[in-house]
């Protein structure tokens, strides 16, 4: 739909003002303090003054860069994440392309962005900027691993690829407005309650184990604390991006910020309900009819927008915790994590949700 492609192209810049404010906040709160005030009330205006300064930098080419691969390297990355969104519904009738085979795009079209990171850093001409790629295209490429197989028990349970599908079966609703027949959760029959007893973080006990896995592993994709070893500002100065400046650098940041946004966006939908409902039928209390309205309809667009991108922001809440919180891990620490840890729990859990699928359990 076209509108969806009109949503994202301004929530995704809206994201960042929002995202930036929030972090800044978050973490002066973490650490007792109170982060931007001067600028505006409460300190509101401080990121436009930040971009107001972006606008006016230089675009600065190092002489020994590869000038091609150096300026297209942020659009790469950039184009690679903002396309992700293609596939994300939105509400009940709202989703962007509709891809029988959303979950799978997703995961290929953001594997592209390694090619941007790698481009960057070995466009730049710069050791810090190359080893830091290099540290980028390792990590994302062992945690693709364990997201993937995360992502795989849900596609499993569920037997489709689209998310749109995925998310009617989280819900009370069919995509013909019927109430949903024959849901289960541990072994009853919940169907016309919804809520989040339908979500699949509960309808299947192992699934929050996997959430987990997926978002320790979504964390290493998006190159945020404590796996923001590519950006190193200790060891590596900034990284892939050591040379970039100006708009540039501020493409690199959107990047970031727009794949937090995407990842907490797949998480919310594959884990917990989509844009349905957190509120079940019980009895006469019909708090799943009135907070979320039948696909198709006005107030059913309002509500599941609503819904869908309160659990993203909720997650990035958690992104943003984690990264005030934790220390950095080593480059050693990192690769055990995912190799040694994630992966070999994640193809157990991988096959106990096989074998919860045969029994027909959920």
């Amino acid at each position: 739909m076209p509108i969806t492609l009109l949503i994202f192209l301004l929530a995704v810049p809206g994201f960042v003002v929002v995202g930036v404010y929030l972090e800044r906040k978050v973490s002066a709160f973490i650490q007792d303090r109170l982060g931007p005030m001067e600028v505006g009330k409460w300190g509101l205006l401080q990121l436009f003054a930040d971009l107001l300064k972006l606008l006016q930098k230089e675009d600065i080419v190092p002489k020994a860069a590869d000038k091609k691969l150096f300026l297209m390297a942020p659009i790469v990355i950039f184009v690679s994440v903002f396309a992700g969104f293609a596939v994300v519904p939105l509400a009940p009738e709202l989703a962007g392309s509709g891809a029988t085979v959303g979950v799978f795009f997703l995961l290929t079209i953001v594997s592209v962005d390694v090619m941007g990171l790698l481009m960057a850093g070995w466009g730049s001409n710069n050791k810090f900027a190359l080893y830091g790629a290099m540290r980028a295209v390792s990590q994302m490429i062992s945690y693709e691993v364990p997201l993937g197989l995360s992502i795989l028990c849900v596609v499993m349970l569920s037997q489709s690829l689209d998310l749109q599908v995925i998310s009617f079966q989280q819900g009370i609703y069919s995509p013909e407005t019927n109430y949903l027949l024959g849901i289960k959760s541990w072994g009853i029959d919940i169907s016309g309650i919804g809520g989040i007893l339908s979500w699949n973080i509960l309808r299947n006990p192992f699934l929050l184990i996997v959430y987990v896995i997926f978002f320790i592993a979504s964390l290493a994709e998006c190159n945020r604390a404590p796996f923001d070893l590519p950006e190193g500002e200790s060891e590596l100065v900034a990284g892939f991006h050591t040379e970039y400046s100006g708009m540039r650098w501020a493409f690199f940041m959107l990047s970031e910020y727009g794949m937090m946004l995407l990842v907490s966006l797949l998480g919310a939908i594959l884990f917990l309900g989509s844009w349905n409902t957190p509120f079940p039928n019980l009895g006469p209390i019909r708090l799943a009819d009135w907070t979320s309205g039948e696909p198709g309809t006005w107030y059913g667009y309002i509500t599941g927008a609503f819904w869908l991108l309160s659990k993203a922001l909720l997650s990035v809440l958690l992104q943003m915790w984690a990264r005030w919180t934790l220390p950095r891990l080593r480059v050693d620490q990192l690769m055990y994590l995912g190799w040694k840890v994630l992966t070999p729990i994640g193809l157990v859990l991988f096959f106990i949700c096989g074998i919860w699928r045969l029994l027909g359990v959920g």
